[in-house]
């Protein structure tokens, strides 16, 4: 089981998760590998019996569009993962958009599933600078208690944007603490993720889609990547607020943090944030 661990002064808290040193590492080579990936379609055994799947085919079998299954390595007590697709290499940023509409589908299914148990997270951590250890595309979702204080941000105001659609709004906040770190939030005050209704989820599919290509466009070509990563892929990571009035932020990994970030809790952004949506809405998207 998971131990949650107070700092008495800051109220904040830290997950003490033994079993997540034991998870596997592939990401690094993203070449594709269907027999050996347990993700794979074809490979439904080699994960735990699924919880949930969108598509057709029986319970851990192929046919599948999108497979939750649990985490074999977790972090809290729920802990659950979204495998994308039976694509090994793609995920939000190139596959259709249809199929994004799935995923965030299930990522809304199972957010209502396990509201009544805790605190919701759902993220995804493309890359292995992004922290993802298996290459094949997935998403996550913990639980942490309701009594855990999380130390999480609130909707930023919405200012310097990159693009909108009829519910959405792609913004670069003022706040940002990362490179062309990108936000989505829905135009209207909201309820939590949860409530998201079917018809705007394919608008949100493609916002995200858009955020995701803009952000990895200005990635090929930034002279601000790290030396070590010239020819990489882009890394980063999303997450779906799980507050009231909720948003999706965007973190690309053009850059590594270092000790001063650390120490103090206070981030360097080198990119203003202004520029970078300038930047971001200027990418012509194929």
């Amino acid at each position: 089981m998971a131990k949650y661990v107070p700092d008495i002064k800051t109220q904040r808290w830290v997950v003490i998760a033994p079993t997540r040193s034991s998870r596997p590492e592939d990401s690094k080579d993203s070449r594709p590998k269907p027999s050996g990936c347990p993700f794979c379609e074809g490979n439904e055994a080699a994960t735990p019996p699924e919880v949930y799947r969108m598509g057709p085919g029986e319970k851990d079998k192929s046919g599948w569009h999108v497979r939750v299954v649990p985490n074999l390595f977790p972090i809290t007590d729920a802990h659950e993962v979204f495998i994308h697709s039976t694509n090994h290499t793609d995920n939000v940023d190139k596959l259709p958009v249809e199929q994004v509409a799935r995923i965030l589908s299930t990522y809304r299914d199972r957010f209502l599933a396990h509201q009544d148990d805790g605190q919701v997270i759902i993220f995804c951590n493309h890359g292995y600078h992004a922290g993802a250890s298996l290459a094949h595309p997935h998403g996550q979702l913990v639980v942490v208690p309701k009594q855990i204080n999380l130390d999480s941000l609130s909707r930023e105001p919405i200012t310097n944007i990159v693009e909108t659609n009829d519910h959405f709004v792609m913004y670069c906040p003022d706040f940002s603490q990362w490179p062309y770190e990108t936000w989505i939030s829905p135009k209207k005050e909201s309820g939590k993720f949860g409530d998201i209704e079917d018809a705007h989820i394919t608008d949100l599919a493609e916002v995200l889609q858009r955020s995701l290509k803009r952000i990895s466009a200005m990635f090929a070509t930034s002279p601000i990547r790290p030396k070590d990563r010239l020819g990489d892929p882009l890394a980063y990571n999303y997450y779906i607020s799980h507050t009231d009035n909720w948003f999706i932020r965007i973190i690309p990994r053009f850059i590594h943090r270092a000790g001063f970030e650390l120490g103090t809790g206070l981030n360097v952004n080198i990119v203003d944030p202004t520029e970078a949506a300038k930047e971001l809405a200027k990418v012509i998207l194929s």
